[in-house]
């Protein structure tokens, strides 16, 4: 647990710059286009903590926040876009018909399944493995560290590996 910044005195606590300005804020991400303005909003306070001690000025308390706010949309909705454009579509058929069908029938279960799995599990898997980023790259995109990472995408192919097992099984 990080510690609360020692602040000048006369100077809002933490608590209370969160309270002024956290709906301003959701506000804004909305305004943006953020799918998740709370989310947004919340990351960008949790982001602020760590540095507001060194925030020389008051008064760039909330210009900074917004620069965060702004920043962390800006990444979501192209990060979204990414993921949109480079959906995974199955191969067109060949071979014979029933071949053909037992392969979309096997696509269609996998894109189910990973559609059913936890907004975290999903970004990870479809980061690592349709965008082909790194444990790194995927950790900053998602706000989490590498173990975080690790930790969604191998919960993830295990889900998988049930939900497939268990569509077999039908």
């Amino acid at each position: 647990m990080t510690e609360t910044p020692v602040l000048s005195p006369g100077r809002p606590s933490f608590a209370e710059i969160f309270a002024a300005h956290y709906p301003a804020m959701v506000r804004l991400a909305g305004l943006l286009g953020a799918d998740d303005p709370e989310d947004i909003a919340q990351e960008a306070f949790a982001r602020l903590h760590p540095r507001l001690a060194r925030l020389r000025d008051d008064a760039a308390v909330v210009p900074y926040l917004r620069a965060i706010v702004c920043n962390l949309t800006r990444n979501r909705i192209r990060h979204l876009r990414l993921v949109r454009l480079r959906r995974l579509e199955p191969p067109p058929a060949q071979g014979d018909g029933e071949e053909a069908y037992l392969t979309a029938e096997r696509h269609r279960d996998l894109l189910a399944a990973v559609d059913r799995l936890p907004r975290r599990q999903r970004e990870a898997l479809v980061l690592r493995y349709w965008l082909d980023l790194s444990e790194r790259e995927i950790a900053d995109a998602m706000g989490v560290s590498p173990g975080s990472v690790k930790s969604h995408t191998s919960r993830a192919i295990a889900a998988l590996g049930r939900a497939l097992r268990e569509s077999n099984d039908d």
